[in-house]
């Protein structure tokens, strides 16, 4: 990816979080969202969002759906603030790699504490 690629992309996650912790009032989107990367195609006419959503299955798609449903307002708005040529189409991608990193630590821990509380049987 050019460096232009990463700072437009850098500079859309940025915004889009700002913008949907500050005026998005959708009730699927609930407080526990983060933007975890942006990836924009190289002609600059779409991007990917991918979204960390806490919670369990059904809400994670109900806040997807409700990030699509107000993609056109997210545009709109980032065409106010931002000032490009051509503001990106927005698809929004589940992103599931921070809740798995979670599981590898608790498993990591688990592992640990099982190997600190077995006794040494060779004394």
């Amino acid at each position: 990816m050019s460096r232009r690629s990463v700072r437009i992309s850098d500079l859309l996650r940025d915004e889009l979080s700002k913008l949907i912790a500050t005026q998005l009032k959708d009730p699927r989107i609930n407080g526990m969202l983060s933007i975890t990367q942006v990836e924009v195609s190289p002609d600059l006419r779409s991007a990917r969002a991918y979204v960390s959503v806490f919670g369990n299955p059904s809400e994670k798609k109900s806040a997807l759906e409700g990030l699509g449903s107000s993609s056109g307002f997210l545009r709109r708005q980032l065409g106010q603030t931002l000032h490009f040529r051509r503001i990106p189409e927005i698809q929004f991608i589940l992103d599931e790699s921070m809740e798995q990193g979670n599981k590898l630590l608790s498993i990591i821990d688990n592992l640990k504490t099982e190997n600190f509380s077995k006794p040494d049987l060779d004394k």
